[in-house]
């Protein structure tokens, strides 16, 4: 959808809104809702101007952090609901809203195999992974949740917040769950839930969901996914390499699912989502209230979720972006998504082929998702983290911007004694989630080449 089009289509649509309320009665506003014209115009002037002070997370030279601009329908769509602000906690607050929302979850729960489930939209993915183990906790009181060591921070913070013991185990050379170090601990008898990452945030990892299923025979534990990341990525799983479309096919057995459309999905900041295979643990939210439940008989979000008042908006954008692009295998949406990898795999094979040898990716293969990580090769670990900071700067002189992070030398050099010097290095990394990202490989690689040439 070209940008200009957008405040032409959002201008229709908001008066076809007004006209929805055309039969009440005209009102003045508040005389603090009616500030002059002019006045607005330098308040927003002064915002776009503050506003600039931003890297350019929604162009493709733009590939460090997971930033994916939302699509056009969906700001539209959230702006055209911010004029009437709803509230998704109760019907009363948020009518339409809430039946989009029911619409838009269903829509994903279907993405991953289920047609009988509870769940809802979150303000972020920290929300969605506390109300699973929040549920787990009380399914399981008193033991423990275990995740790898590469799971997002955010399980161990919240499992203290809930009094929950966290215990992070090792994961392997592909930064995957170790199953042996995993079984090590279920052999202990007190894990309740076993947290598994399909995509994790550093190297878009994926955890062996099917083979860690195969466990849960053995011992016992509720299996939670986070896919805050990589959820979406179930849509393209068949083009996935084998162990990460084993762990994609199995992740309707699990108990529960998180999945952010704010980072994939094409949704404005925050837009998480939590999924729950057995609705029966709905019971847990249950709670009254003399002055919210009280204009329907229908379910109310609010009586399913822990949050109160969130954006109806952000149902309303994610409804209207799924309505123009459904999340299913073959359609547009996933397409963008092989996009993006598509770019990831052609940056990691010329990171490879790279003839200087400058660069040292890791050393388990290829990308499973959209994540490339690789190394700066110096004579030590030290130089090789100076390196990566001055390319990273040099790169970011000619608007590439990449991204830092600290990772296991094992990683990139397997062989390498555990006992030897540094054993962590920084290393450059790139999300490639954006479908523009494929088409602009070749710019991105000539201004890392350039970068590369003048500090190398």
């Amino acid at each position: 959808m070209p940008r200009d089009s957008v405040p032409h289509l959002l201008s229709h649509a908001t008066e076809l809104l007004e006209e929805q309320f055309s039969a009440l009665p005209a009102f003045e506003p508040a005389k603090e809702s009616a500030a002059q014209p002019g006045v607005i115009e330098q308040i927003l002037s002064e915002v776009a101007h503050r506003l600039g002070d931003n890297y350019p997370y929604f162009h493709p030279l733009y590939a460090g952090q997971m930033l994916k601009p939302p699509h056009p329908v969906a700001r539209a769509a959230y702006a055209l609901a911010m004029n009437i602000n709803p509230n998704n906690h109760a019907r009363d607050g948020g009518r339409a809203s809430s039946e989009m929302e029911i619409e838009a979850v269903r829509q994903i729960a279907a993405l991953f195999g289920w047609t009988e489930f509870l769940g809802h939209l979150t303000s972020s993915g920290t929300m969605a992974n506390l109300e699973a183990l929040w549920v787990a906790g009380q399914l399981a009181p008193g033991k423990r949740v275990v995740g790898s060591d590469q799971a997002h921070y955010t399980h161990s913070r919240i499992s203290a917040v809930l009094k929950l013991e966290y215990t992070a185990v090792a994961s392997d050379s592909s930064a995957r769950m170790s199953l042996d170090a995993l079984e090590a601990e279920l052999r202990k008898g007190d894990v309740g839930t076993v947290v598994v990452t399909l995509g994790t945030t550093a190297l878009g990892a994926v955890d062996p969901l099917d083979q860690i299923l195969a466990l849960r025979e053995r011992y016992g534990f509720r299996v939670h996914v986070d896919g805050a990341y990589g959820g979406y990525f179930r849509l393209i799983m068949d083009d996935l390499a084998a162990p990460a479309r084993c762990a994609y096919a199995a992740v309707s057995q699990a108990d529960s699912i998180v999945v952010d459309p704010h980072k994939h999905g094409l949704q404005p900041y925050g837009c998480g989502c939590v999924l729950f295979r057995d609705p029966a643990v709905g019971r847990f939210y249950k709670h009254d209230s003399p002055y919210t439940y009280f204009t329907s008989k229908q379910l109310h979000l609010g009586e399913i979720s822990l949050e109160c008042s969130r954006a109806g908006a952000a149902a309303v954008a994610l409804w209207a972006t799924q309505r123009l692009l459904p999340p299913v295998p073959g359609g547009e949406f996933a397409r963008g998504l092989a996009r993006g990898r598509a770019a990831a795999l052609e940056l990691d094979r010329r990171l490879r082929a790279d003839a200087a040898g400058r660069f040292q990716p890791l050393a388990a293969g290829a990308p499973e998702l959209d994540i490339v990580v690789w190394k700066l090769n110096g004579q030590t670990p030290e130089r090789s983290s100076e390196l990566a900071q001055r390319v990273f700067d040099a790169c970011a002189a000619r608007d590439l911007h990449l991204a830092l992070a600290q990772l296991p030398r094992q990683w990139f050099e397997p062989d390498l004694p555990a006992t030897e010097g540094a054993k962590s290095v920084t290393c450059l990394r790139s999300v490639l989630m954006k479908p523009e990202h494929e088409a602009w490989l070749g710019a991105i690689w000539d201004r890392l080449a350039a970068a590369c040439g003048e500090v190398m």
